[in-house]
Protein backbone atom coordinates (compact mmCIF):
# COMPACT_ATOMS: atom_id res chain seq x y z
CA UNK A 1 0.00 0.00 0.00
CA UNK A 2 1.63 3.41 -1.00
CA UNK A 3 0.88 6.88 0.45
CA UNK A 4 -1.96 7.28 -2.85
CA UNK A 5 -3.74 4.05 -1.51
CA UNK A 6 -3.71 4.79 2.45
CA UNK A 7 -5.69 8.16 1.38
CA UNK A 8 -7.91 6.66 -0.78
CA UNK A 9 -8.04 3.93 1.73
CA UNK A 10 -9.38 6.73 4.74
CA UNK A 11 -12.16 8.45 2.36
CA UNK A 12 -13.32 4.78 1.61
CA UNK A 13 -13.55 4.32 5.73
CA UNK A 14 -14.94 7.71 6.30
CA UNK A 15 -17.91 6.72 3.70
CA UNK A 16 -18.76 3.43 5.18
CA UNK A 17 -18.98 4.41 8.84
CA UNK A 18 -22.50 3.34 9.89
CA UNK A 19 -25.51 5.60 10.51
CA UNK A 20 -24.49 5.83 14.37
CA UNK A 21 -21.31 6.46 13.66
CA UNK A 22 -21.81 8.94 11.39
CA UNK A 23 -24.28 10.83 13.46
CA UNK A 24 -21.22 10.71 16.50
CA UNK A 25 -19.05 12.30 13.55
CA UNK A 26 -21.35 14.92 12.57
CA UNK A 27 -21.14 17.03 15.28
CA UNK A 28 -17.33 16.77 15.69
CA UNK A 29 -15.35 19.41 14.96
CA UNK A 30 -12.74 18.49 11.81
CA UNK A 31 -9.76 19.86 10.16
CA UNK A 32 -7.72 19.27 7.73
CA UNK A 33 -5.10 16.92 9.04
CA UNK A 34 -1.21 17.32 8.26
CA UNK A 35 -1.05 14.29 5.09
CA UNK A 36 -4.20 15.29 3.51
CA UNK A 37 -7.23 13.18 5.43
CA UNK A 38 -8.92 14.35 8.11
CA UNK A 39 -8.69 15.29 12.18
CA UNK A 40 -11.63 15.19 14.31
CA UNK A 41 -11.80 16.61 17.88
CA UNK A 42 -13.15 13.82 20.44
CA UNK A 43 -12.72 13.88 23.99
CA UNK A 44 -10.16 16.82 23.97
CA UNK A 45 -7.95 15.82 21.15
CA UNK A 46 -7.43 15.55 17.23
CA UNK A 47 -7.78 12.10 16.27
CA UNK A 48 -7.00 10.93 12.33
CA UNK A 49 -10.02 9.32 10.34
CA UNK A 50 -8.02 6.51 10.08
CA UNK A 51 -8.18 5.55 12.96
CA UNK A 52 -11.51 7.21 15.04
CA UNK A 53 -13.70 3.91 15.10
CA UNK A 54 -10.63 2.08 15.66
CA UNK A 55 -10.37 4.03 18.88
CA UNK A 56 -13.80 4.26 19.92
CA UNK A 57 -14.04 0.17 19.68
CA UNK A 58 -10.70 0.09 21.43
CA UNK A 59 -12.19 2.09 24.41
CA UNK A 60 -15.49 0.14 24.10
CA UNK A 61 -14.42 -3.45 23.92
CA UNK A 62 -10.79 -3.66 25.74
CA UNK A 63 -11.00 -5.52 28.57
CA UNK A 64 -7.28 -4.70 29.98
CA UNK A 65 -5.47 -8.14 32.26
CA UNK A 66 -4.08 -7.10 35.23
CA UNK A 67 -0.59 -8.35 33.82
CA UNK A 68 -0.60 -6.27 30.43
CA UNK A 69 1.90 -3.81 29.56
CA UNK A 70 0.77 -1.18 27.68
CA UNK A 71 3.34 1.53 26.18
CA UNK A 72 1.77 4.84 25.55
CA UNK A 73 3.37 7.30 23.21
CA UNK A 74 2.94 10.48 21.22
CA UNK A 75 3.50 10.02 18.21
CA UNK A 76 7.01 10.74 16.54
CA UNK A 77 8.31 10.63 20.68
CA UNK A 78 10.68 7.38 20.64
CA UNK A 79 7.58 4.76 19.57
CA UNK A 80 9.18 2.16 17.99
CA UNK A 81 12.85 2.53 19.78
CA UNK A 82 10.88 1.88 22.78
CA UNK A 83 8.72 -0.86 21.37
CA UNK A 84 12.46 -2.94 20.32
CA UNK A 85 13.89 -2.01 24.32
CA UNK A 86 10.42 -3.24 26.16
CA UNK A 87 10.01 -6.07 23.44
CA UNK A 88 13.38 -8.03 24.32
CA UNK A 89 13.80 -7.40 27.67
CA UNK A 90 10.34 -8.47 28.76
CA UNK A 91 10.48 -11.75 26.88
CA UNK A 92 13.81 -12.26 27.15
CA UNK A 93 13.86 -15.40 28.73
CA UNK A 94 11.91 -16.75 26.09
CA UNK A 95 14.58 -16.22 23.35
CA UNK A 96 18.62 -17.24 23.53
CA UNK A 97 20.53 -14.41 23.41
CA UNK A 98 22.17 -15.42 19.92
CA UNK A 99 18.55 -15.04 18.70
CA UNK A 100 16.99 -11.90 17.58
CA UNK A 101 13.38 -11.02 16.59
CA UNK A 102 14.38 -7.56 15.24
CA UNK A 103 15.79 -9.28 12.34
CA UNK A 104 12.60 -10.93 11.24
CA UNK A 105 10.45 -8.87 12.66
CA UNK A 106 9.84 -4.77 12.86
CA UNK A 107 9.28 -3.60 16.30
CA UNK A 108 4.90 -2.73 15.26
CA UNK A 109 5.28 -6.04 14.29
CA UNK A 110 6.40 -7.40 17.27
CA UNK A 111 4.34 -4.87 19.92
CA UNK A 112 1.32 -4.08 17.49
CA UNK A 113 -0.85 -1.18 18.04
CA UNK A 114 -4.21 -0.96 19.09
CA UNK A 115 -5.75 1.67 17.69
CA UNK A 116 -3.39 1.53 14.65
CA UNK A 117 -3.25 -2.11 14.12
CA UNK A 118 -5.06 -4.43 15.68
CA UNK A 119 -8.77 -2.85 16.01
CA UNK A 120 -8.44 -0.96 13.15
CA UNK A 121 -10.64 -3.74 10.65
CA UNK A 122 -12.06 -5.53 13.52
CA UNK A 123 -13.87 -4.01 16.75
CA UNK A 124 -13.49 -7.31 18.46
CA UNK A 125 -9.78 -8.56 17.26
CA UNK A 126 -7.92 -11.54 18.34
CA UNK A 127 -6.07 -9.87 21.74
CA UNK A 128 -4.78 -13.10 22.71
CA UNK A 129 -2.99 -14.62 19.48
CA UNK A 130 -1.41 -11.14 18.70
CA UNK A 131 1.11 -11.29 21.73
CA UNK A 132 3.72 -14.00 20.95
CA UNK A 133 4.38 -14.28 25.01
CA UNK A 134 2.61 -13.23 28.65
CA UNK A 135 2.40 -10.73 29.84
CA UNK A 136 0.53 -9.36 26.74
CA UNK A 137 2.36 -6.41 25.35
CA UNK A 138 0.55 -4.02 23.59
CA UNK A 139 1.14 -0.02 22.06
CA UNK A 140 -1.07 3.06 21.95
CA UNK A 141 -1.20 7.11 21.03
CA UNK A 142 -4.61 7.12 22.92
CA UNK A 143 -4.45 10.08 25.86
CA UNK A 144 -4.65 8.71 29.12
CA UNK A 145 -7.80 10.30 29.74
CA UNK A 146 -9.41 8.14 26.87
CA UNK A 147 -8.13 5.03 27.70
CA UNK A 148 -10.25 2.15 28.40
CA UNK A 149 -11.35 2.05 32.19
CA UNK A 150 -10.19 -1.66 32.53
CA UNK A 151 -6.76 -0.02 31.66
CA UNK A 152 -6.87 2.88 33.90
CA UNK A 153 -8.77 0.91 37.04
CA UNK A 154 -6.47 -2.15 36.46
CA UNK A 155 -3.52 -3.15 38.01
CA UNK A 156 -1.77 -3.78 34.82
CA UNK A 157 1.34 -1.49 33.84
CA UNK A 158 1.97 1.71 31.53
CA UNK A 159 5.26 2.35 30.15
CA UNK A 160 5.23 6.18 28.34
CA UNK A 161 7.42 8.45 26.73
CA UNK A 162 7.36 11.86 25.58
CA UNK A 163 10.16 14.02 23.94
CA UNK A 164 10.94 17.64 23.96
CA UNK A 165 8.57 19.21 21.61
CA UNK A 166 10.70 21.16 19.22
CA UNK A 167 12.76 18.05 17.96
CA UNK A 168 8.99 16.35 18.40
CA UNK A 169 7.51 18.68 15.76
CA UNK A 170 10.31 18.75 13.44
CA UNK A 171 9.89 14.96 13.21
CA UNK A 172 6.00 15.09 12.99
CA UNK A 173 6.41 17.53 10.60
CA UNK A 174 8.79 15.65 7.92
CA UNK A 175 7.29 12.21 8.93
CA UNK A 176 3.91 14.04 7.33
CA UNK A 177 5.70 15.06 4.47
CA UNK A 178 6.85 11.90 3.18
CA UNK A 179 2.86 10.64 3.97
CA UNK A 180 0.94 13.47 2.28
CA UNK A 181 -1.50 12.38 -0.69
CA UNK A 182 0.95 13.08 -3.75
CA UNK A 183 -1.89 15.69 -5.52
CA UNK A 184 -1.67 17.95 -2.34
CA UNK A 185 0.77 20.82 -2.33
CA UNK A 186 3.42 20.08 0.48
CA UNK A 187 2.46 21.32 3.55
CA UNK A 188 4.90 24.23 4.10
CA UNK A 189 7.31 24.61 7.61
CA UNK A 190 5.25 27.76 8.28
CA UNK A 191 1.20 25.99 7.58
CA UNK A 192 2.85 23.11 9.93
CA UNK A 193 4.01 25.08 12.93
CA UNK A 194 0.63 26.69 12.72
CA UNK A 195 -1.07 23.82 12.69
CA UNK A 196 1.30 22.56 15.82
CA UNK A 197 1.41 25.77 17.73
CA UNK A 198 -2.55 25.36 18.15
CA UNK A 199 -2.52 21.83 18.59
CA UNK A 200 -3.84 20.41 15.58
CA UNK A 201 -2.60 16.94 14.72
CA UNK A 202 -2.70 13.84 15.37
CA UNK A 203 -3.72 12.99 19.24
CA UNK A 204 -2.57 16.40 19.84
CA UNK A 205 -2.29 18.53 21.47
CA UNK A 206 1.23 17.74 22.57
CA UNK A 207 1.01 19.49 26.26
CA UNK A 208 -2.20 17.90 27.20
CA UNK A 209 -1.41 14.62 26.34
CA UNK A 210 1.77 14.79 28.23
CA UNK A 211 0.60 16.18 31.25
CA UNK A 212 -1.94 13.89 31.40
CA UNK A 213 0.39 10.87 31.65
CA UNK A 214 2.69 13.05 34.15
CA UNK A 215 -0.31 13.63 36.25
CA UNK A 216 -1.28 10.24 36.66
CA UNK A 217 2.47 9.05 36.66
CA UNK A 218 2.77 11.18 39.52
CA UNK A 219 -0.11 9.80 41.20
CA UNK A 220 0.57 5.83 40.91
CA UNK A 221 4.37 5.79 39.72
CA UNK A 222 3.92 1.79 40.58
CA UNK A 223 1.45 1.57 37.30
CA UNK A 224 2.87 4.19 35.14
CA UNK A 225 6.35 4.79 34.52
CA UNK A 226 7.35 8.11 33.21
CA UNK A 227 10.29 8.33 30.35
CA UNK A 228 11.77 11.35 28.29
CA UNK A 229 13.67 10.16 25.30
CA UNK A 230 16.59 12.44 25.82
CA UNK A 231 16.97 11.37 29.59
CA UNK A 232 16.79 7.58 27.37
CA UNK A 233 19.60 8.61 25.06
CA UNK A 234 21.75 10.48 27.32
CA UNK A 235 21.95 7.38 29.61
CA UNK A 236 20.19 4.46 28.18
CA UNK A 237 21.83 1.69 30.34
CA UNK A 238 20.61 2.82 33.74
CA UNK A 239 16.86 3.42 32.16
CA UNK A 240 16.79 0.11 30.68
CA UNK A 241 17.50 -1.46 34.03
CA UNK A 242 14.85 1.03 35.33
CA UNK A 243 12.59 -0.37 32.78
CA UNK A 244 13.04 -3.85 33.04
CA UNK A 245 12.33 -3.45 37.40
CA UNK A 246 9.50 -1.77 36.28
CA UNK A 247 8.12 -4.69 34.43
CA UNK A 248 9.00 -7.19 36.93
CA UNK A 249 11.79 -8.92 35.12
CA UNK A 250 14.84 -7.02 36.73
CA UNK A 251 18.12 -7.91 35.10
CA UNK A 252 20.10 -10.78 37.10
CA UNK A 253 23.77 -10.21 38.73
CA UNK A 254 24.63 -12.95 36.13
CA UNK A 255 23.23 -11.30 33.28
CA UNK A 256 25.01 -7.84 34.17
CA UNK A 257 28.18 -9.71 34.47
CA UNK A 258 27.61 -11.02 31.24
CA UNK A 259 26.67 -7.93 29.12
CA UNK A 260 23.57 -8.45 28.79
CA UNK A 261 22.07 -5.05 29.34
CA UNK A 262 24.48 -3.29 26.61
CA UNK A 263 23.83 -6.03 25.04
CA UNK A 264 20.10 -4.84 24.47
CA UNK A 265 20.94 -1.26 24.10
CA UNK A 266 23.20 -1.89 20.97
CA UNK A 267 20.35 -4.74 19.53
CA UNK A 268 17.79 -1.92 19.84
CA UNK A 269 19.98 1.58 19.11
CA UNK A 270 18.42 3.60 16.67
CA UNK A 271 21.15 3.17 14.20
CA UNK A 272 21.25 -0.50 14.52
CA UNK A 273 17.15 -0.93 13.94
CA UNK A 274 17.69 1.75 11.20
CA UNK A 275 20.15 -0.91 8.93
CA UNK A 276 17.98 -3.80 9.69
CA UNK A 277 16.79 -5.02 6.79
CA UNK A 278 13.28 -5.72 7.58
CA UNK A 279 13.36 -2.10 7.99
CA UNK A 280 13.75 -1.18 5.21
CA UNK A 281 11.30 -2.77 3.44
CA UNK A 282 7.64 -3.99 3.67
CA UNK A 283 4.31 -2.00 5.43
CA UNK A 284 3.17 -1.08 8.76
CA UNK A 285 -0.78 -2.11 9.09
CA UNK A 286 -1.82 1.26 8.85
CA UNK A 287 0.04 1.27 5.37
CA UNK A 288 2.87 3.69 6.15
CA UNK A 289 6.62 1.95 5.30
CA UNK A 290 8.60 0.36 7.55
CA UNK A 291 11.41 2.63 6.61
CA UNK A 292 9.50 6.18 7.28
CA UNK A 293 9.59 5.17 11.10
CA UNK A 294 13.55 5.85 11.28
CA UNK A 295 14.92 9.24 10.25
CA UNK A 296 17.70 10.50 12.50
CA UNK A 297 16.36 9.88 16.19
CA UNK A 298 19.08 13.30 17.60
CA UNK A 299 18.40 15.10 20.30
CA UNK A 300 18.48 18.69 19.62
CA UNK A 301 17.69 18.93 15.58
CA UNK A 302 15.12 21.02 15.54
CA UNK A 303 17.84 23.60 15.53
CA UNK A 304 18.50 22.92 12.00
CA UNK A 305 14.82 23.80 10.96
CA UNK A 306 13.04 26.32 13.27
CA UNK A 307 13.57 30.21 12.90
CA UNK A 308 14.80 32.18 15.60
CA UNK A 309 11.16 33.01 16.32
CA UNK A 310 9.56 29.90 16.01
CA UNK A 311 11.99 28.83 19.04
CA UNK A 312 10.77 31.79 21.11
CA UNK A 313 7.36 31.21 20.12
CA UNK A 314 7.68 27.71 21.15
CA UNK A 315 9.36 28.04 24.48
CA UNK A 316 6.82 30.67 25.13
CA UNK A 317 4.28 28.26 24.86
CA UNK A 318 5.96 25.64 26.62
CA UNK A 319 6.42 28.21 29.73
CA UNK A 320 2.33 28.94 29.96
CA UNK A 321 1.43 24.19 29.26
CA UNK A 322 4.01 23.55 31.67
CA UNK A 323 4.00 26.13 34.40
CA UNK A 324 3.51 24.57 37.87
CA UNK A 325 3.84 21.12 36.28
CA UNK A 326 7.25 20.00 38.05
CA UNK A 327 7.91 18.40 34.18
CA UNK A 328 10.85 19.78 32.29
CA UNK A 329 12.48 18.93 28.90
CA UNK A 330 15.97 19.00 27.57
CA UNK A 331 16.24 20.51 23.97
CA UNK A 332 19.77 19.66 23.17
CA UNK A 333 22.67 16.92 23.82
CA UNK A 334 25.18 19.29 22.54
CA UNK A 335 24.48 22.71 25.57
CA UNK A 336 22.76 20.89 28.30
CA UNK A 337 19.91 23.21 27.98
CA UNK A 338 17.13 21.98 30.01
CA UNK A 339 14.15 24.07 29.70
CA UNK A 340 12.18 24.90 32.97
CA UNK A 341 8.90 26.57 33.07
CA UNK A 342 9.62 28.82 35.43
CA UNK A 343 12.53 30.60 33.89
Amino acid sequence: MNTAEMFSLTQKMEKSWDNEFQELVKALPKEDGWIGSHLYFYQGFWCPALVLKSFISFQKNFQAFASDVILATFPKCGTTWLKALAYITLYRSHFARDENPLLSSSPHQLVRFLEYDLYLNNPFPDLQNACAYEPRLFATHVPYASLPTSITDSNNKIVYICRNPLDMFISLWLFSTKLRENNLRPLSPDEAFDKFYHGIYAFGPFFEHVLGYWKASRENPNKILFLKYEDLMEDTNSHLKKLSMFLGVPFTEDEEKQGVVPEIVKMCSFENLKELEVNKKGLHASGIPNADFFRKGEVGDWSNHLTPSMVERLEKLIQEKLNNSGLTFKLSSKTSRIFHPSE
